[in-house]
């Protein structure tokens, strides 16, 4: 009988165990570890206790800037008028064309003016009528005169000859007046523009029977140049607008496509509203445009700015203010490069900067870029901006 001697098995299984874990463990590091990525001590992490954050800071300074209100407001044109027939007619003629820009008294269209020209004729044959009639009335009663004072005739038949002339000279007015309505019905048949403008799209053809009475008309005319704009400003900004317009009743007033966008046009105010809308709390506004280049167009939306005058306070830029549920704060830094969070009151901003009432003081340092690294005793780092950004916030 042959006896093996063997090595116990728990104390190698365990080292084997042991070892592949340690395998695992250095394979997962080198699949999951970030490629390029620097140890937890190198500077490539940030935020980190001990560890600064690269900001850009600037300076608050004493300035000026422009008091500005700013509303989304809805260009109306400050005539619109649909043209219509005055009289009943076949369209004979159209002399405009589709979107045509017209000055007031161009001829717009013709309505066929042939029965209203019998109807003229008729009036002037009447009136001529009782024209010879009132003529021979007239020769009546100067013979009757004569005779009277002779004594041949009664002064009943006088009587009589004087009632026929007055009663044929209250018809002549009434003749006059229906060559005159004669008149002007054929006029109504030339159809004119009452303002200058533009038209839109006609909606009537030529030979079609149109009518005093339709709705629609034959074409809408919108006035251009000038054009208003209207828009409405919170209750609350209403001193402040109505205390700079007793400075200056004109108003300046810039239109932009878009918040931030180019000026489309400028502008001034021309009136406040004499009441406040108590559903929404606001006051609304008018402004008048040249709109030289027609730009503009009725029903267009368009941000409005309504320049109050200048301001003078602690200025920083809009976007170096932070807003949160307790209210506008900043990230100051002090001389040890540490930032603190301190809240601030703002006034008027004119979209790139923004007058301070409280929280800082001139000199101290803001930081405009990298807040959203920051917390309060954050270590940072000031650096330049950079070139992208630096165009960017002087263009905002």
């Amino acid at each position: 009988m042959i006896e093996s001697s063997t090595q116990p098995a728990g104390p190698r299984r365990r080292l084997w165990v042991w070892a592949a874990s340690c395998a695992a463990i250095a394979l997962a590091l080198w699949l999951f570890w970030p490629k390029g990525a620097e140890p937890p001590g190198g500077r490539g992490f940030r935020g980190g206790a001990g560890q600064s954050t690269p900001v850009s800071v600037v300076e608050v300074v004493s300035g000026r800037i422009d008091r500005t209100l700013r509303a989304l407001g809805t260009v109306t044109a400050p005539a619109t008028v649909t043209i219509r027939s005055r009289v009943d007619g076949p369209l004979q003629s159209l002399h405009f064309a589709d979107g045509q820009s017209v000055q007031a008294g161009d001829l717009l269209a013709v309505i066929d003016p042939r029965p209203f020209q019998i109807q003229l004729q008729q009036a002037q044959g009447q009136q001529a009528q009782h024209a010879a009639q009132l003529e021979n009335a007239r020769r009546d009663l100067a013979r009757y005169e004569q005779l009277f004072k002779q004594d041949s005739v009664a002064r009943q038949q006088l009587d009589t000859a004087r009632a026929q002339v007055r009663e044929l000279l209250g018809q002549a007015k009434i003749d006059q007046a229906a060559v005159e309505d004669a008149q002007l019905q054929l006029g109504y048949t030339q159809i004119t523009a009452p303002v200058a403008g533009r038209l839109g799209l006609r909606k009537v053809d030529v030979g079609n029977m149109v009518h005093a009475s339709d709705a629609g008309g034959l074409v809408v005319l919108t006035q251009n140049q000038p054009i208003d704009v209207l828009f409405s400003i919170a209750q609350t900004r209403l001193p402040a607008l109505l205390q700079a317009r007793r400075a200056s009743p004109d108003l300046q007033t810039q239109l932009m496509g878009q918040a931030g966008g180019p000026v489309l046009a400028t502008g001034r105010l021309i009136a406040v509203d004499n009441q406040i809308d108590v559903a929404t709390g606001t006051v609304q506004l008018k402004a008048r445009f040249d709109n030289a280049d027609e730009s503009l167009f009725p029903n267009q939306f368009v941000q409005v700015r309504l320049r109050l005058g200048l301001e003078e306070g602690l200025v920083l830029p809009l976007r170096a203010v932070q807003r949160s549920s307790a209210g506008e704060y900043v990230y100051r830094v002090d001389a040890q490069d540490k930032a603190h969070v301190v809240a601030v009151v703002t006034g008027v901003d004119d979209g790139n900067q923004v007058v301070v009432e409280s929280g800082v003081q001139a000199g101290d340092r803001i930081v405009v870029e990298g807040t959203d690294r920051l917390r309060e005793g954050s270590l940072v780092e000031v650096v330049a901006p950079q070139a992208g950004d630096a165009s960017q916030g002087s263009d905002s």
